[in-house]
């Protein structure tokens, strides 16, 4: 049994609010997330916390028994937090960053402006390369941490952790017949479809070819091209479809210059990982730096960054807030 915080927090929420849509919205994350995290609770614990009554959620015997121990771990982790955050302002150094594409561009850049409001004095230094490059930097000594979405190839000297979950995601434009589906089926809508690539070598270009296997007969390719922004330009002109992260392309379907479409007959997911050497010796600023970023599990659990960067903006304000 491995009760988290997290599900405390939730549990302590809905105790005081009585319903899980309040909790959700005091806690910023989705209802099915505060669902799951209640479900995972009372199923590590042995049974129901809560009766229901109608929409309303009473705590029962057991939850009144677990409310104040649940509220004094919270208490003892936030004095915790509150003691090791005085040495925010003091905390100095240097972190040397290199980032695949999606991440250099995507993700990383709002989690080292989170970073820096909490810790000014260290400053962080990023570059953004293919995941084969990025890991020899990090292997050749010339970056601290690298954070990748491809495989690796040194993985006796490297040491890799898992990040977070990413999917890549169907694009076409506007004005393409494709546009008016939910889901891509890779047997019935291949047929006639220019497609727009990644470069070969990207992390994104491997995992495809890696995921569509057989398929991969039948993808005209027309294009390819260095960076997902000049891939997306091309679908909107009607140039083809193309296949990018879920993390890449927020902005262009919320405002419905592209239409994305889910494979229904494959698993796109991939995981991301956060690399280091193995001899590489962590400084304060570097267990802060990878603390911080671990905000990302938790968006990934509420599927909350993977739809906006706005959201994911949102959420880190208030990571940086509690960091605080």
């Amino acid at each position: 049994m491995s009760i988290t915080l997290r599900q405390l927090e939730i549990f302590i929420a809905v105790a005081e609010t009585a319903q899980v849509t309040k909790a959700s919205k005091k806690l910023f994350v989705t209802q099915s997330a505060v669902s799951m995290a209640l479900a995972e609770l009372e199923n590590q614990l042995g049974g129901s916390l809560f009766d229901r009554h109608g929409r309303s959620l009473l705590l029962n015997a057991r939850g009144r028994y677990l409310l104040p121990l649940a509220k004094d771990i919270t208490c003892q982790v936030g004095n915790i937090e509150s003691i090791m955050s005085e040495r925010n302002d003091t905390l100095e150094g240097h972190i040397e960053v290199v980032a695949s594409t999606t991440l250099g561009n995507y993700i990383l850049p709002y989690l080292i402006g989170g970073f820096k409001r909490v810790h000014p004095k260290v400053h962080v230094n990023m570059l953004v390369y293919q995941t084969s490059y990025a890991e020899k930097l990090v292997y050749d000594k010339k970056m601290d941490l690298g954070f990748v979405e491809g495989p690796l190839s040194r993985k006796e000297e490297i040491l890799s952790r898992p990040w977070f979950e990413d999917e890549l995601i169907i694009l076409c434009g506007p004005t393409d017949p494709l546009a008016h589906h939910e889901v891509f089926n890779m047997k019935t809508d291949m047929k006639g479809k220019k497609w727009i690539m990644r470069e070969r070598g990207s992390g994104t270009d491997e995992t495809i070819r890696k995921k569509f296997g057989k398929y991969m007969d039948n993808v005209n390719i027309v294009m390819e091209m260095g960076h997902p922004e000049a891939v997306k330009r091309a679908v909107e002109s009607g140039a083809g479809i193309t296949c990018l992260s879920a993390l890449s392309i927020c902005r262009e379907v919320e405002n419905g210059w592209l239409k994305s479409l889910k494979i229904d007959d494959l698993d796109m997911k991939r995981q991301l990982k956060i690399i280091q050497r193995r001899d590489l010796e962590l400084t304060d600023a570097h267990a802060e730096f990878l603390s911080f970023c671990d905000v990302m599990t938790i968006c990934n659990e509420s599927r909350v960054c993977l739809s906006s960067p706005w959201k994911l903006q949102s959420l880190l304000a208030r990571h940086s807030s509690l960091k605080k």
